[in-house]
């Protein structure tokens, strides 16, 4: 089986723990205003090389003496595109003892969906779910898709106690927003399953791929984030996950 790859980065160091064999998925269902891979979006017309698993686990092999503590780590574009070859890739992979791990939005998780879902959990040592808003309404504006199915995607690794990184990048204008901030820390209490929560603050690099690719930039004039910013905004999310757990103890 092949499957559409935008590229592979040998020393990943962002993608999971150690350093990492990093796999760009092409396709992705969200428009995310502040994407920095519009390239990543469409599968075909050009875009991306067909590559088959073996092809790509020995690119692995051929880097593996310096991935140190790491492993393999698919990402996008959403890789749920691609399911059935992701699902192939991370089997081969564990067969190897590869330390595996999903990038993912979730956008695509449905529950009539589970068997295919458990097969590829199976395969999956950890899971970095990228929450991009927790109000739907405004994950909506901000990535033209509702963010039902992600949450369930989250509350679905709890229940398979699959190991999880949230990702959250802060936006001025957007994310950056108490209210929102700590809603999310109170939703992210109900994770006994996460073992790591990454805030990120919002940066304009993307902003050069665009114009080089003839596209509009949605967020021109946005600012970037500060690494205050997204130092305070994680304080606020840990406030909120704080207080529904000492909520959860009074009962």
């Amino acid at each position: 089986m092949e499957g559409h790859i935008h590229s592979t980065e040998s020393f990943g160091t962002v993608d999971g723990p150690g350093i990492r064999f990093v796999v760009f998925f092409q396709g992705c269902p969200m428009r995310c205003l502040y994407c920095h891979n519009p390239d990543t979006w469409t599968i075909g017309g050009g875009e991306g090389n067909l590559r088959s698993v073996e092809s790509i686990l020995q690119e692995y092999d051929g880097v593996k003496e310096f991935l140190q503590g790491g492993g393999l780590t698919a990402t996008g574009g959403e890789p749920l595109v691609q399911m059935e070859f992701l699902t192939e890739l991370f089997e081969a992979a564990k067969k190897k003892k590869i330390h595996t791990c999903l990038d993912t939005s979730g956008i695509l998780y449905r529950p009539e969906k589970r068997g295919a879902f458990d097969r590829l959990m199976a395969a999956t040592d950890l899971v970095m779910l990228d929450i991009k808003h927790i109000d739907d309404a405004e994950h909506r504006k901000l990535t033209k898709q509702s963010n039902k199915y992600i949450l369930e995607f989250a509350r679905y690794l709890k229940e398979k106690n699959i190991p999880v990184w949230i990702r959250h990048v802060v936006v001025p204008g957007y994310t950056l927003n108490e209210t929102y901030l700590h809603q999310l820390g109170r939703f992210l209490a109900e994770l006994d399953n996460l073992k790591a929560l990454d805030v990120l603050p919002y940066h304009t690099m993307g902003e050069v791929k665009y114009e080089n690719l003839g596209i509009d930039y949605p967020l021109k004039g946005v600012p970037a984030a500060t690494k205050q910013q997204a130092i305070e905004a994680k304080e606020c999310i840990l406030a909120g996950m704080k207080e529904r757990l000492r909520e959860e103890l009074k009962k």
